[in-house]
């Protein structure tokens, strides 16, 4: 690729400059029917430059993307386009980072292997799942990234990070009594575990055949299950609320010393926004504006303790920065499975989508598949919603002893909500 940074030091018009560039090397394996029908090599090189202009009183930014394929000329004309808007852009004016210069990697065991080694392997884990009667794998595909992102900016920052993810979709797929049921997965990790691909295939497999004899419930008032996947999308949305762009525009429910679980029964709340989880894809040294992450405890005993976020609006509230944090970290509670038999409950498998609506104090999801543990015996549901008031849900929530990772999460595997409404 051209050299960007040179054309950018060229144009007078430019207070500040951006660039940030990401390298992907992949190795893909598509299967049909379990036969490797497909393998593709691929390289590509992306880049998003931003531009900056100062006014009086004000800081105006514009960006646009550079392809392999631009000349110079192109390149330069764009840079010149971009500033030129910019200067129709009022932001309240701050200084862009500073720093210098970094080169690191995630780790990761992909290293130990060759592409089509790994990609062999991951195979073969996925395989062991398909193993029952009238269940299939119909379609399988496997990604495998190693990418490399840099930022290097006007003000000395000059950062790189290397890091390796695998991405496994598969199409499970159950036919019985000339029915048959289908099921997306798409499954994410930064390291090779042959073990935990096989059981997360093998789960995604019996879903697929229960949802084919679930059954629709009575309404009723139960407790339920969520599982990490769910979980993760409850505790972030109130950090998000905790996010300095949130707190900025005055669109964020909680603020720093608001108490978030006011009459606690049930476990107590304690998150942490960190720059890396070992095993999610979202792990990072540094952020895109090339501030090197910081993590931060945001709630601490049910209380709202800090706010987190970008340099932009850290510097705007004149807040230490922390960086953009992908990664979320909820402490393990104290629930076990003993604990959550001792009344009925819905164990949720699959939701349309966690509904939570912070403002009018509300948490929802219509429930695509479930088990009903009636003290006895489970039995898989489907055609069902629940309800409740949120503030209730966080007060009583119960949180489990064992912690998984699920793509940015880490934290316990389940939550217990108690009393939803079941309809």
């Amino acid at each position: 690729m051209i050299d960007i940074v040179k054309l950018l030091r060229q144009n007078k018009d430019i207070t500040d400059f951006k660039v940030n560039l990401l390298f992907t090397e992949s190795y893909e394996n598509f299967f049909v029917l379990g036969k490797l029908e497909t393998v593709r090599a691929t390289s590509t090189e992306d880049a998003i430059v931003t531009v900056y202009v100062d006014g009086d009183g004000v800081k105006g930014d514009s960006s646009f993307s550079v392809y392999a394929s631009m000349t110079e000329e192109e390149v330069a004309k764009k840079i010149e386009t971009a500033a030129k808007r910019a200067k129709l852009v009022k932001n309240k004016p701050y200084e862009i980072p500073t720093g210098d210069k970094l080169d690191v990697a995630i780790s990761s065991n992909f290293t130990s292997y060759e592409p089509c080694e790994l990609a062999k392997m991951i195979a073969e884990a996925v395989k062991k799942a398909d193993c029952y009667q009238n269940g299939s794998i119909n379609a399988l595909e496997i990604f495998i990234y190693k990418e490399k992102s840099s930022v290097v900016n006007s003000r000395g920052v000059d950062k790189s990070q290397v890091k390796y993810r695998a991405m496994i979709e598969a199409i499970p797929t159950w036919t019985e009594n000339g029915e048959s049921v289908e099921l997306y997965e798409a499954y994410h990790f930064t390291d090779f575990n042959a073990e935990e691909i096989t059981a997360e295939i093998d789960e995604r497999m019996r879903e697929v055949r229960d949802r084919q004899f679930a059954i629709k419930p009575a309404p009723c008032t139960a407790n339920v299950v969520l599982p990490a996947r769910e979980v993760s999308h409850l505790i972030g949305e109130i950090v998000d609320s905790l996010n300095f762009a949130t707190v900025y525009s005055h669109a964020n429910v909680f603020s720093k010393g608001d108490v978030i679980q006011k009459d606690r029964t049930g476990d107590v709340i304690n998150v942490s926004m960190c720059h890396e989880i070992e095993g999610s894809r979202f792990s990072a040294i540094f952020d895109g504006d090339g501030v090197t992450l910081k993590d931060k405890k945001v709630i601490e005993n049910g209380v709202a303790k800090a706010y987190y976020g970008s340099h932009r609006f850290g510097s705007y509230l004149g807040e230490e920065v922390t960086g953009d944090l992908r990664c979320v970290k909820l402490e393990k509670g104290t629930l076990t499975e003993d604990e959550i038999a001792k009344e009925p409950y819905f164990e949720c498998v699959s939701l349309s989508g966690l509904q939570l609506d912070l403002y009018n104090d509300y948490i929802g999801g219509e429930i695509r598949l479930a088990y009903y543990f009636d003290g006895e015996k489970k039995v898989p549901v489907t055609g069902i919603s629940m309800s409740g008031k949120l503030s209730d849900v966080l007060n009583a929530i119960r949180l489990a002893e064992k912690v998984v990772v699920k793509d940015n999460y880490q934290g316990p595997e389940k939550a217990l909500l108690k009393n939803l409404s079941i309809i």
